[in-house]
């Protein structure tokens, strides 16, 4: 009975000591814990998981904000407009909803018309010279306002947006008559009024069955989109022609930054900018021609008008479509002669 009495006593100091070690190691951890909180930001965009943009720019981006914060940042990467519709990207990232978001600026018509000035024929030859306009647009503060509700992270463009059909070869803007064209923007759009198409508005995601249903006849897209997309199977006629641009942004919502401190928005900030605007440009313009090569090698039928605005054909339509949607940005009061001459300006110094 004293053995059994002694073990029982040595057990009970055993656990107190055991307790009170543990208790000590337990704040410990929770102060640790506390000083390594993990801030979680959901960032969705429209392009497939499998695109080029999703794995090269993406989820390396994501990585890297996570690497750069020491793990105490960790962004969740949803494609496919899973988490946001591919037009209301920029929308729900200012109410929150998400906290960091990609779109197009066509995809909301009326939203962003001066930095879709960008957008316009004749401006740019390459994703990279676009995005490069854009980007010095928006740091010169010519565009910026445009933003002010979100906190802006970079701007960036796809390759020239070139046409492509499922049953004839656009060879002139008379060949377009009639036709039922996708149309990215309203840029775009006035553009393929004034060929006298008719635009149909659809986010890329919608592209495909659209076509396959004869809902639209053809569509302007980069070489790169008509791979992502799959339109490769649907589309055996193309125009190899710079026809508009389409710009695209990232941003986060401002009140989810304001909220980081400030060695967490240093992460942030040191991972935007131009040189992530030109690390896209250089990804795009070179699965863009991965693209018009895997068209040559099936054997679909391709023209190419590379200097448009100078081609006796399509000179007129595409003047006449830029003039129009410029002065409908004027009568909106905004300056869009001024913006147009320091994209043209933008245009040089980016030419790459």
């Amino acid at each position: 009975m004293d053995n059994e009495i002694s073990t029982f006593f040595s057990i009970g100091a055993l656990a107190a000591i055991s307790l009170f070690g543990c208790s000590g190691q337990s704040d410990n951890s929770s102060e640790v814990a506390s000083n390594q909180e993990v801030t979680v930001l959901r960032f969705s965009h429209f392009y497939p998981a499998t695109a080029d943009v999703n794995k090269e720019i993406f989820e390396p981006w994501a990585k890297k904000i996570g690497e750069d914060s020491n793990g105490r940042l960790k962004v969740e990467v949803y494609p496919s407009a899973t988490l946001s519709k591919a037009d209301t990207a920029y929308e729900s990232t200012v109410k929150g909803t998400i906290d960091i978001g990609s779109q197009v600026q066509g995809y909301t018509s009326g939203r962003f018309p001066l930095t879709q000035i960008a957008e316009l024929p004749g401006l740019s030859n390459s994703s990279t010279q676009t995005g490069c306009m854009l980007q010095t647009l928006y740091e010169n503060g010519t565009i910026s306002s445009e933003y002010e509700d979100s906190h802006f992270l970079f701007m960036f463009a796809t390759g020239p947006g070139t046409l492509h059909s499922a049953d004839k070869l656009i060879r002139t803007p008379e060949d377009m008559k009639g036709m039922r064209i996708r149309r990215p923007s309203a840029v775009a759009g006035d553009i393929i009024e004034s060929m006298g198409a008719s635009p149909v508005g659809l986010p890329a995601n919608d592209i495909y069955t659209s076509l396959q249903r004869g809902v639209v006849d053809g569509l302007s897209f980069p070489w790169e989109a008509i791979t992502t997309f799959k339109l490769d199977e649907l589309t055996k006629y193309h125009t190899n022609i710079p026809f508009y641009s389409s710009a695209l942004m990232m941003t986060m919502n401002k009140d989810k930054y304001e909220s980081l401190p400030d060695d967490l928005k240093k992460v942030i900030d040191d991972n935007s900018g131009m040189a992530l605007t030109k690390k896209v440009g250089e990804m795009w313009d070179r699965t863009d021609l991965l693209g018009l090569q895997a068209a040559k090698d099936r054997g679909d039928e391709i023209i190419d008008i590379p200097d448009p605005l100078n081609d006796p054909d399509w000179k007129g339509p595409l003047l006449k479509g830029t003039q129009k949607y410029l002065d409908d940005i004027s009568a909106l009061g905004l300056d869009a002669e001024s913006v147009y001459e320091k994209a043209k300006a933008a245009s040089v110094a980016c030419k790459v």
